[in-house]
């Protein structure tokens, strides 16, 4: 028989435009699984200290990464490097759900340099 071991709590974070939940967090890597709520986005931003993989993981929406923006649906991922501006929003009338790989040397919540924000966010 296989044996369980609870490492910490789950933790979900809410935000305006919908929320995410911290899956794992060790000190190189993070998972997070963000859910938007329909016709939300996130801030145009980006990161200095991490890379991220997004995964779609339920409904779609579209990326925005530097100055090319694209569609994902359910089952396709994209990197983010470091550095590269980026916004996800979720066109949709369905909650989109994206599974959020970071990898990087510092993976606070602190890294994100907002350019806009829909919800005056500095």
């Amino acid at each position: 028989m296989g044996s369980v071991t609870i490492e910490k709590e789950i933790i979900t974070e809410y935000r305006p435009w919908g929320y995410y939940t911290v899956l794992e967090e060790k000190d190189s890597y993070k998972v997070k699984k963000l859910v938007i709520k329909p016709h939300q986005r996130l801030s145009l931003q980006l990161h200095h200290h991490r890379d991220e993989q997004w995964i779609m993981v339920k409904g779609k929406a579209v990326l925005r990464c530097d100055d090319i923006s694209r569609e994902y649906a359910e089952g396709e991922s994209t990197t983010i490097l470091r550095g590269q501006l980026h916004r996800i929003e979720n066109t949709s009338d369905a909650e989109a759900v994206i599974i959020e790989v970071q990898n990087g040397e510092y993976l606070g919540e602190d890294d994100i340099v907002r350019f806009e924000d829909d919800y005056s966010r500095a």
